[in-house]
């Protein structure tokens, strides 16, 4: 992890999606108090457990939302991409992180203290009312993710998260596949060996092509079928 002296919340996209609702002495205040910090990938954000003391936002990059279960194993509940608040699911209910979160790709992530951000919430009920919807959207997203990836058998799974690579992360059709085969079988709640031989098949049917860690959807339409069949 690395700290990046930076502040340009002026012009960050941030600003239009949260702190619209600030005026400009707000903004210049949140930039004395915000650090940017730089995640290789693999690096943990925020570690379950841990005492909550900042309020983390994703600039760019990916990350992991998941916990340990009593064997040890990950269990991971989300994969999501910038201006998304996963770190702070807990901050308003918790003193502890109960989940953590990890660097799927490189990223930056901004950082200010959560004492700096219940101040504002005190002095500007249109931020505060922002920034709770904005999470509460975030959590309905997690939860209605997992139920309808409940309802699907394997093919299912692993055509939704294909597609939600190629629709929602990366907008595009090829792309490097962000996560191994085993944090793919730990998000859809298979086994490695399930979800292997399930890209295996889809390969061999056409429907992608793999080149290393490259996936391009080569049928988008049947791998729609196949993950609202599922």
């Amino acid at each position: 992890m690395n700290d990046i002296k930076t502040c340009i919340c002026e012009t960050c996209e941030f600003r239009e999606i949260v702190f619209a609702n600030l005026d400009e002495e707000s903004v210049r205040d949140l930039c004395r108090h915000k650090e940017e910090f730089h995640f290789r990938k693999g690096e943990v954000i925020n570690h379950e457990g841990e005492r909550i003391i900042n309020f983390k936002y994703l600039k760019s990059g990916l990350v992991k939302l998941y916990r340990r279960t009593s064997a040890g194993d990950e269990q991971i509940i989300t994969i999501t991409r910038p201006f998304e608040f996963v770190s702070n699911m807990s901050i308003f209910s918790d003193e502890r992180y109960r989940y953590s979160v990890s660097a799927v790709e490189d990223s930056v992530v901004c950082v200010v203290k959560l004492d700096f951000i219940k101040n504002l919430f005190v002095k500007n009920g249109s931020f505060a009312l922002s920034l709770m919807s904005r999470i509460s959207r975030i959590n309905d997203k997690i939860i209605t993710q997992t139920l309808d990836l409940r309802q699907k058998n394997l093919v299912g799974r692993v055509a939704f998260i294909l597609l939600y690579f190629s629709n929602e992360i990366y907008n595009t059709r090829i792309f490097d596949l962000p996560v191994s085969r085993k944090e793919i079988a730990d998000y859809i709640g298979m086994s490695t060996a399930n979800v292997i031989r399930t890209l295996s098949d889809f390969k061999k049917d056409g429907i992608i092509r793999v080149f290393g860690k490259t996936i391009e959807i080569a049928d988008a339409n049947k791998l729609e079928i196949l993950s609202k069949r599922g």
